[in-house]
């Protein structure tokens, strides 16, 4: 995961030096730290969010393994079945919900 804030001291250069790590394949999601949502690096709610709360991933392995869900926006239908997922796993006996 790298920090938006850590990419330079301006816009500017934070600009710059995402567009070396986008072009690298070094990043390819992008997130919002407060929230932990990852989605495409076009998505318009994405490019609306305080630069001081974005991240940047390699892939969706590393954002999920970081705690962050898919962008219910940019990313529906993995977004749908992360929601499936957490659905089943709260009801799942395997929590001590009777049957």
């Amino acid at each position: 995961m790298i920090l938006h804030s850590v990419l330079g001291d301006t816009n500017f250069s934070r600009s710059r030096q995402l567009k070396i790590v986008i072009s690298k394949g070094e990043v390819q999601l992008a997130g919002n730290r407060k929230l932990k949502i990852y989605g495409a690096l076009n998505c318009s709610s994405g490019k609306r969010m305080k630069s001081e709360n974005r991240v940047f991933f390699k892939s969706e392995e590393e954002a999920r393994d970081m705690g962050y869900r898919p962008c219910g926006h940019c990313m529906r239908q993995d977004y749908l079945e992360w929601k499936a997922i957490i659905k089943n796993q709260a009801a799942s006996p395997a929590l001590g919900i009777p049957d």
